[in-house]
């Protein structure tokens, strides 16, 4: 580049891509920083050898090998981030204790607006926010590197397999043998929260639910959130490795190890192609109420089958785009991204 002028339509051009290359990195990773962090090493490495671009294929088919290696890198440790079902049995109420696990070991939430680009196709929109749920991220996180470029390449973004073979510098029948195993290892998976249907947008009846169990968590009314949790409802906590099924130990840790709940305020966000909010707790110290969590909630046949707890506020309302304290007269304020 020899000019200012066009430094700045690459980088407007590179920039376009960054959404899109940030949901392939999040799925390829599990985490929402490493993601964000490798979409920001493929846009420099772009930038700075662009002159060797030769446009034998699109700018964008160029970044999407850039992110590939970038991600490969980056997964070669063989680190497979997970949710606390994949890694442990359910506690009983009983027995539950909370016992934190390093950052690294956990499949990490997104804003939507991250890693969702608006396609004009509602069909491609609904592929799109099923790709990133946090049932099939780990199904994903599963899969060798390979396999899970390969898989996100073919089924999530519709790549042709020829395109696909020509990105990782192999061949069809590679990419395809690939594909298969992928399919074959998700398929084997018994994923309580594969069967997670969402509309999109919400329909009426999972508005409604939403609404009713904003009002029960608000309230602390176990006996409303009962009536709103499937039998086998799922909770996880991380960075707790704890998980609880059923609703009779879920609303039982509510009310003992997780009283201090009561009175907490919710906030509306769009996570991980799922309804979430953003959970604040009240602050006896200061009054108002401070960040507890990010909740990411799993809806099948009108009933919530499970609600996720994201519990590391100072990495998550920041990413979301949320204040840091609620004060008391405050009704409505709004989200952030």
């Amino acid at each position: 580049m020899t000019n200012g002028t066009a430094t700045v339509d690459l980088d407007v051009a590179l920039e376009k891509h960054r959404t899109e290359l940030t949901g392939y990195c999040y799925r390829m990773l599990g985490s929402s920083f490493e993601a964000e962090d490798a979409v920001q090493d493929t846009l420099v490495r772009a930038w700075r050898s662009y002159d060797k671009f030769e446009g034998r294929s699109s700018l964008r088919s160029w970044l999407y090998r850039i992110a590939t290696n970038v991600c490969l890198d980056m997964l070669s440790a063989g680190s497979k981030r997970a949710r606390p079902m994949d890694l442990s049995e359910s506690t009983p109420l009983a027995r539950a204790a909370l016992a934190p696990r390093p950052d690294s070991t956990w499949l990490e939430p997104m804003p939507d607006a991250r890693v969702l680009p608006t396609p004009e196709d509602p069909a491609e929109a609904a592929v799109a926010k099923e790709s990133v749920r946090l049932a099939f991220m780990a199904a994903l996180q599963q899969l060798p590197p390979k396999q899970r470029a390969v898989l996100i390449l073919r089924e999530v973004l519709a790549w042709k397999a020829s395109e696909v073979a020509e990105l990782l510098g192999t061949t069809v029948a590679s990419v395809n043998s690939a594909l298969q195993r992928a399919r074959a290892t998700l398929a084997e998976r018994d994923d309580k929260a594969a069967g997670a249907a969402v509309s999109d947008p919400l329909d009426e009846e999972q508005q409604k639910l939403l609404e009713r169990y904003v009002k029960a968590f608000e309230g602390y009314d176990m006996t409303a959130l009962t009536a709103l949790l499937h039998e086998d409802a799922v909770m996880t906590m991380p960075p707790f490795d704890l998980w609880l099924t059923g609703h009779d130990d879920i609303t039982g840790f509510m009310t003992t190890l997780g009283a201090a709940c009561a009175g907490s305020r919710l906030l509306p966000v769009q996570v991980n192609g799922l309804p979430g909010f953003a959970q604040y707790k009240p602050d006896p110290e200061a009054g108002g109420f401070v960040p507890w969590a990010v909740q990411v909630l799993e809806i099948s046949d009108g009933r919530l089958t499970g609600f996720h707890f994201f519990l590391d506020t100072k990495r998550w309302f920041p990413l979301f785009g949320l204040p840091l304290h609620l004060e008391p007269e405050t009704d409505e304020i709004e989200e952030g991204v």
